[in-house]
């Protein structure tokens, strides 16, 4: 069946995260990690944290601020070392600063989103922080252009993505350590907020907005992608009642396990109900279920189980059928015989894939040009 699963076609605002990586992408995964563990109840830091200094700090007691007294004491916080990350020119872009703490973030939300541990070779960190830089640059880039665009209650819309970060958090204050933790104030999270809802406004009028896919384009997919997205196979969803005895079992083990199953088969012929028997009597964890396998296809079964299963019209039950792990009575609820899927079913879908398709391509094409006439200057 077609499926957005294997396709490496992104939606606007995750093309976005992941050609850019921005820092407020780091702060969110951040907050996300201390909402789980307050850090007014843990001594423990979010992993993600940047400054290894950070991590041993002595809590003063204070009182608790109000809501409005946190905030504003969170907007400004003093970065006085010439030496702190936020204070080391890594990068201009048409005169826009990006500095070494921005890339530092990039690099962290980067390595989370790959799965890929910490810390890395010499090589790797080098190769990892060019990938980076590469996508701040494309961020700065669109955030320049964006910054052409009107957008209309853009301070209300950043109100509220900020509030909703916020509300992942018991209190105000512990929103603000977690902002701490990751070497960020109150006034970054807005800033941040700012350029990724600028960004997202600017990709949809520009591109989303204006890609079209026709139903012949849509056909065309279908067609020369036939079997590898939609074709269906043979499949069945089945229940069993299972009489467990395992291959160690003695002959006269076996034996009294498969009299157990004639019997229960014999209950179920009698129209007792299926589920009803299998809760009761079956030794397989699926009795919990009434049974209930799920669906499956050709090659996930036992073989003498398989052949069984599939031998069966929808609705029927089988004799005993005996495997490695005992003897089964099976009973088969649904089947579904190989075919490919109409196109009409799926032709939004084919059309929604092909759109993000042609928005991806236009679009990393579009920071491409950027990038020719852009004055980019490392430090």
């Amino acid at each position: 069946m077609f499926s957005l699963k294997k396709s490496t076609t992104l939606a606007a605002a995750a093309l976005f995260m992941a050609l850019m990586l921005p820092a407020g992408a780091f702060a969110e995964e951040a907050a996300d990690t201390a909402a789980a563990k307050p850090a007014a109840k843990s001594a423990a830091k979010p992993a993600q944290m940047p400054a290894e200094a950070a991590k041993e700090q002595p809590k003063e007691e204070t009182k608790e601020q109000p809501k409005e007294e946190a905030v504003e004491a969170a907007k400004e916080q003093p970065r006085d070392s010439l030496q702190h990350p936020a204070n080391i020119l890594v990068l201009r872009v048409n005169g826009s600063v990006i500095t070494k703490q921005a890339l530092d973030r990039a690099v962290k939300v980067m390595l989370a989103q790959n799965q890929v541990k910490e810390p890395l070779s010499p090589e790797a960190q080098k190769e990892a922080e060019a990938a980076a830089l590469d996508q701040l640059t494309s961020a700065e880039l669109l955030y320049q252009e964006a910054s052409k665009l009107d957008m209309p209650e853009l301070d209300k819309q950043i109100e509220e993505k900020v509030a909703q970060n916020s509300a992942k958090f018991k209190t105000d204050e512990e929103f603000i350590e977690a902002l701490k933790s990751v070497d960020m104030t109150m006034q970054d999270m807005q800033d941040f907020t700012r350029r990724d809802l600028m960004i997202n406004h600017f990709i949809e009028q520009k591109f989303i907005a204006k890609a079209a896919i026709t139903d012949a384009e849509a056909k065309k997919f279908y067609e020369e992608n036939l079997d590898r997205y939609f074709k269906k196979p043979e499949s069945v969803r089945a229940s069993h009642i299972l009489v467990g005895s395992d291959e160690k079992a003695t002959p006269e083990e076996r034996k009294k396990a498969k009299e157990k199953a004639e019997a229960l088969l014999k209950r179920v012929k009698a129209g007792e109900e299926f589920a009803a028997i299998a809760k009761a009597e079956s030794s397989c964890p699926s009795a919990s279920q009434g049974g209930d396998l799920g669906a499956f296809g050709r090659g996930q079964m036992v073989p003498a189980f398989e052949k069984a299963a599939f031998a069966l019209k929808q609705g029927e039950t089988s004799g005993v059928v005996e495997s490695e792990f005992g003897y089964h009575i099976i009973k088969v609820t649904e089947k579904q015989e190989a075919g490919a899927e109409k196109f009409e079913n799926v032709k939004d879908k084919i059309a929604d894939f092909l759109k993000k398709q042609k928005v991806q391509k236009e679009l990393i094409t579009y920071i491409d040009e950027l990038k020719k006439s852009a004055k980019i200057e490392k430090n």
